[in-house]
């Protein structure tokens, strides 16, 4: 498999940060998880900076800036703190995500359509600094158009939908998802953006999605930090690689 052909893996450690601070210490420490990734394949570490710092912190995205040698994608709310700390730390990749206070975990794709034009004016200096932006959208073709307009290089689109009607045994449902996955995917690539995916994927669900000839990326990791838990980060990496790059051979 070329380098072009090969998906990449990219692994998210905000629950490692989670457990951490269960406990108000430093263990388990969040780049020490990124460095074990990282030496079990994982093509880049995704870390989410969350506005009340519910788990990743400061201190982490500068750690994750000084340790690694793989990239690191930044997720971040389009607010302007987040933008000054993507500008002093120029990561490889941002990914603009939807953010709520109360919400358990990232519960949809952003509405770009909506906010073209701030989104186009909050993104420019980062395209300027160097920055690969990335935006996590739902596989709907008004927010891909809205994403292209704006000048984003990368979309990621949410998959949480699909895991979750394949969680809850809804087939129909899931293979709606997964086939609007799929044509936004090719529909995403015709316009020359760079597609990624992530949102709740595991073992189960990772083949249909890692299939796709158009998916460059996947960025996993509430599953692959809980699996940890029972077999062991690197072999719960290795596992997912094993999935995702029989997928694409398929």
């Amino acid at each position: 498999m070329s380098a072009e052909q090969k998906l990449r893996l990219g692994v998210n450690i905000d629950h490692v940060a989670t457990v951490r601070n269960a406990r108000g210490g430093a263990y388990p420490d969040p780049l020490r998880a990124a460095k074990m990734a990282e030496e079990a394949g994982a093509d880049g570490i995704t870390a989410h900076l969350r506005e009340d710092r519910r788990h990743i912190s400061d201190a982490d995205i500068e750690g994750l800036m000084q340790v690694l040698s793989v990239p690191l994608n930044f997720e971040m709310a389009a607010t302007e703190e987040m933008q000054k700390i993507a500008l002093r730390h120029k990561p490889h990749a941002v990914c603009i995500v939807p953010e709520k206070r109360e919400e358990r975990t990232t519960e949809g794709g952003l509405e770009v359509a909506r906010e073209e034009n701030r989104l186009a004016h909050y993104i420019a200096p980062l395209r300027e600094a160097g920055c690969r932006v990335s935006i996590f959208i739902a596989a709907d073709k008004r927010q891909i158009d809205a994403a292209h307009r704006i000048g984003a290089e990368v979309i990621e689109l949410h998959t949480g939908a699909y895991c979750d009607a394949h969680a809850e045994g809804d087939v129909d449902a899931r293979d709606r998802e997964l086939a609007a996955l799929r044509e936004m995917s090719a529909y995403a690539h015709s316009l020359g953006l760079e597609v990624h995916a992530g949102h709740g994927l595991n073992y189960e669900t990772v083949q249909p999605i890692a299939a796709f000839p158009e998916v460059r990326e996947l960025n996993i990791g509430h599953f692959i930090i809980g699996e940890a838990i029972f077999r062991g980060l690197t072999p719960a990496i290795t596992e997912m690689r094993r999935l995702m790059d029989e997928a694409r051979d398929g």
